[in-house]
């Protein structure tokens, strides 16, 4: 199905970005919340060491994330990051306190469960290691059109589950996408080293797509209940980039009577990760609307305390 250093490489790449999770959204809090997109937010955050260590974070797991998808095929790569949550739950445990509840514990099974099931069932190959342009056309185009309808639809709800469900819907997009031109990118190197690299446009298109997909991020934790935004992201992410890794990488998957328990590992993953977005830690570690500082509601700004 894959080799294992690109299953080990994923899992530190969602270990990282576990901890940039309870870095960044511990910034985000700090800042206030917004009616409309805020183009101002990540300057805003920049003045924040935490949300700094964040980035950092960001970088390690995007070398890591690398190394895994020059190894292992997208589609199972992407949906390792599932594991994301749980992760970030446990470090925030450690760094910032706070107690998982026994439902979050059951969460946590589930969805670990479920994400073993569903890749079992599937058994994705290995495909190539680069996607030709004329299948890049189309797959940017039906993208870059759901990302610019999920914002466009956000934009016009106002603050609430609905809302925050369009912003999440537009991050995994823009974090499947971002994953399927690291890919190529990576191939780029692999075979013609940094010269390569630095001179395909996919490199820049992962870099300028990640950036963007950050930015929804925090506007999707700011938006609404993280009961929301997390099973969005998290499926949306994981069959997205399933969806990519087929048409892009010729990677595929087992079909036929094998779709049952895919389908059961999907449904275990939807219910673990809608039961860890209840989780009181989860919710204090992405800052959502209902959980924010008085403060930050109101548009007083974050005071010493909160940096």
């Amino acid at each position: 199905m894959t080799t294992w250093p690109a299953v080990l490489f994923a899992l530190l790449a969602a270990a990282s970005n576990a901890l940039a999770t309870v870095l960044q959204r511990r910034a985000a809090r700090t800042v206030p919340l917004s009616a409309g997109l805020r183009l101002g937010l990540l300057v805003d955050l920049l003045h924040r060491a935490v949300w700094l260590g964040g980035m950092l974070a960001v970088v390690a797991a995007a070398c890591f994330q690398a190394l895994a998808l020059s190894q292992g095929a997208l589609s199972v790569v992407q949906p390792l990051f599932v594991l994301e949550l749980p992760l970030a739950l446990l470090i925030g445990r450690v760094l910032l306190g706070g107690q998982i509840p026994r439902s979050g514990w059951v969460g946590v099974a589930l969805l670990v469960v479920g994400l073993g099931s569903a890749l079992a069932a599937a058994a994705p190959t290995i495909g190539t290691t680069h996607a030709p342009f004329d299948r890049w056309v189309p797959a940017l185009a039906v993208c870059a059109a759901v990302i610019v309808t999920a914002v466009g639809a956000a934009l016009r709800r106002g603050a609430g589950g609905v809302r925050a469900a369009c912003f999440a819907g537009a991050t995994a997009v823009g974090y499947a996408l971002t994953a399927a031109m690291l890919k190529d990118a990576t191939h780029a190197w692999q075979t013609g080293g940094p010269a390569a690299f630095f001179s395909t446009w996919q490199t820049y298109g992962f870099a300028l797509t990640g950036v963007l997909a950050i930015f929804l991020l925090e506007n999707a934790m700011q938006s609404g209940p993280l009961t929301a935004s997390q099973p969005v992201l998290t499926l949306g992410d994981a069959l997205l980039s399933l969806s990519l890794g087929v048409t892009l990488f010729d990677e595929r998957v087992r079909t036929g009577w094998w779709l049952l328990p895919e389908a059961v590992g999907v449904a275990l993953v939807l219910w673990g990760a809608m039961l860890l977005s209840r989780v009181a830690l989860a919710r204090d570690l992405t800052g959502t609307q209902d959980e924010a500082p008085v403060a930050v509601r109101e548009g007083t700004g974050p005071g010493p305390a909160d940096i």
